[in-house]
């Protein structure tokens, strides 16, 4: 083990609460956290920040998308596929932040006889990939179907007529009935969001492997190039802002778009000729699905869709708009990308011998086949999906305002699933009989600590990693694709502990050479604030941040693996990227001058002019 680097983590239980947190625990259930009888167990353990799902403080509600991902996660990759070196994710909250660390299979006996589980049920699946997913996809429509129609009811003084002469369900059961139904709604999402995407994983990874064991000196870089897709349903909503970016500067009315206003604002200017009322007419036909996108990575209540949130997309709009008033193309360089796939696959396949050629051309149709489900799920799970779900709870909050037990909808998000669940049922019981609730005095109160909770725990600055550095590799797939925890990476952090602070390393994610000033974004709202040729530095980036990709010259992120979504994105857009820096977000400072270089993943501050 390297003692040195593994003595630059902190351990667990060594973490001070920042001021003004003290109980911060209670927003958490108690399997989340660290503690004294699983010290020995958990400390000799590594831990990662999963910043790329969990870059902010868990509000309490949003915990229910920390467990469902990784009970599904665990249930496909441990019990159902059984992925011979991996089981599932385990998980601890510090501070409000999410860290993970694989649950690995080290026995040879228990890898052999799972690899006999995977090779027959995987080998199902890629045989028959198109009518699986074809049944994927209606599944997912009737759910998001499903989501959308539910009804929160409404609890009136009277009961309907229906419920007296026609034998119809009462309130409360009404009520609490919904309540269990948009729970287990959002669990049998995640069950479906996982399905497909440790088999696009493990598609891609046998692939790597294979080539390799042929060519040791391959880069990840190109391997990953040779797989990209390059017509992937998430980017399609982007398509669609840039072809009404055209669409307005066509018609004469970009200059609606223009200085600094608001949607609502746009939207009046347009309604006032013709040719704006037509290009109106245009973004609703779009609204139908591809508004349905997110403004993060879909995790946290706040990350609402742009149907809910139209800033990004007018934001992008306008960005468009002036990007191809100043001459700047603005459309994905899908020809170049396809055009060096197809280069790289074929320049690599005439190195085989003979008799690994064939495999190759295999197994690199496969992983092309299955690549844009790697991508493609979020649109539907994450965004789609998970926006009306947080909706529907929105729906559930103002219900309990209704009554007084919270001051205003928003706050359910700051109790428990389990506590919503309290807190409706005492509001059933309380309106059935007629007597004073407890809720009124109880609920606000812990909303108000917890709400001043979660805002100091943004401040506070969580290290890569935590625990123990691993002696052996981790062999989990998704960690190393996802996350690009490997034992580089890991050293590359410590190291970084004792480091002048001056350059960073990370995977190369995206090729090419970038300079320009850094804008630190560390949450969704900062978003909008990314100006032209500037680098964006991120704890990660989503496929919901697309649209500002024409902006930026390159990418740095704290976490991320050479799958990961920010390295997707950035090769789909050409854009420079480094991945998986660990403190990119800590050393960089908005306006410092920052080169990115994509092609050997390092990240050099050229300069401290930097503004707070």
């Amino acid at each position: 083990m390297n003692t040195t680097a593994a003595a630059a983590f902190p351990s667990p239980m060594s973490i001070a609460t920042p001021d003004g947190c003290d109980g911060w625990q209670e927003m958490y259930p108690h399997y989340a956290l660290f503690s004294e009888d699983r010290r020995e167990a958990d400390e000799g353990r590594l831990w990662f920040w999963n910043s790329m799902h969990f870059p902010e403080p868990m509000p309490a509600f949003d915990v229910v998308a920390i467990d469902a991902p990784y009970y599904a996660l665990g249930t496909w990759q441990n019990r159902v596929f059984a992925i011979p070196p991996a089981m599932g994710i385990d998980y601890r909250i510090v501070n409000g932040y999410v860290y993970i660390t694989p649950n690995a299979v080290t026995d040879p006996e228990q890898i052999a006889e799972r690899a006999g589980y995977f090779q027959e049920r995987a080998g199902f699946y890629f045989q028959n990939w198109d009518s699986l997913y074809g049944r994927w996809r209606e599944k997912m429509d009737q759910l998001i179907a499903e989501i959308t129609a539910l009804e929160v009811p409404a609890l009136e003084k009277y009961e309907q007529d229906e419920v007296a002469y026609e034998d119809g369900d009462t309130s409360f059961y009404r009520v609490l009935d919904a309540w269990s139904r948009t729970l287990r709604m959002h669990e049998r999402m995640w069950q479906h969001h996982f399905e497909f995407l440790l088999l696009g994983y493990g598609a891609y990874l046998t692939f790597s492997d294979f080539v390799k064991s042929a060519l040791p000196e391959i880069p990840d870089q190109h391997i990953a190039q040779m797989v990209a897709g390059i017509d992937v349903l998430l980017f399609r909503p982007d398509t669609e802002l840039r072809r009404l970016a055209r669409l307005a500067r066509e018609a004469g009315v970009a200059e609606c778009f223009g200085g600094d206003v608001s949607p609502a604002q746009i939207v009046a200017a347009l309604s006032g000729s013709d040719a704006g009322r037509c290009w109106l007419e245009e973004l609703e036909a779009i609204k139908d699905p591809w508004f349905n996108m997110g403004s993060g990575d879909g995790f946290y209540h706040h990350h609402r869709s742009w149907l809910d949130d139209s800033r990004m997309p007018f934001a992008a709009i306008k960005g468009h708009i002036d990007a191809l008033a100043d001459g700047i193309e603005i459309d994905r360089p899908t020809e170049q990308l396809a055009a060096e796939r197809d280069r790289l696959a074929e320049e690599y396949g005439s190195l085989l011998a003979p008799e690994l050629r064939e495999g190759y051309d295999e197994l690199l149709a496969l992983s092309r086949k299955v690549f844009p489900y790697v991508e493609e799920h979020k649109f539907f799970c994450e965004y789609w999906f998970q926006s009306r779900f947080f909706n529907k709870v929105r729906g559930f909050g103002a219900l309990l305002a209704k009554h007084g037990f919270l001051a205003e909808t928003e706050d359910v998000f700051q109790l428990t699933r389990h506590e919503v669940g309290q807190a409706l049922e005492e509001l059933c019981l309380t309106w059935a009989h007629g007597g004073p609730a407890a809720g009124p005095r109880h609920w606000p109160p812990i909303v108000e600590r917890r709400k001043a909770m979660v805002e100091r725990l943004r401040a506070w600055n969580p290290p890569p990693a935590i625990g123990t550095m691993p002696s052996e590799a981790i062999n989990d797939p998704i960690s190393v694709m996802l996350w690009g925890i490997t034992p580089e990476r890991l050293r590359s952090w410590a190291a970084a502990v004792d480091g002048d602070g001056s350059s960073l390393s990370g995977a190369a994610a995206s090729p090419g050479v970038a300079e320009g000033p850094a804008r630190v974004v560390r949450n969704v709202s900062e978003i909008t604030d990314v100006q032209r040729g500037e680098i964006l530095v991120s704890t990660v980036t989503s496929p919901a941040w697309a649209p500002i990709f024409s902006k930026i010259e390159g990418a740095v992120t704290d976490i991320g693996g050479i799958m990961s979504h920010a390295a997707i994105v950035c090769r789909e857009y050409g854009v420079p990227a480094v991945v998986g820096t660990g403190r990119a977000t800590a050393e960089i400072r908005t306006g410092q001058r920052v080169r990115v270089d994509g092609t050997n993943g390092l990240v050099t501050i050229l300069n401290d002019g930097a503004s707070q």
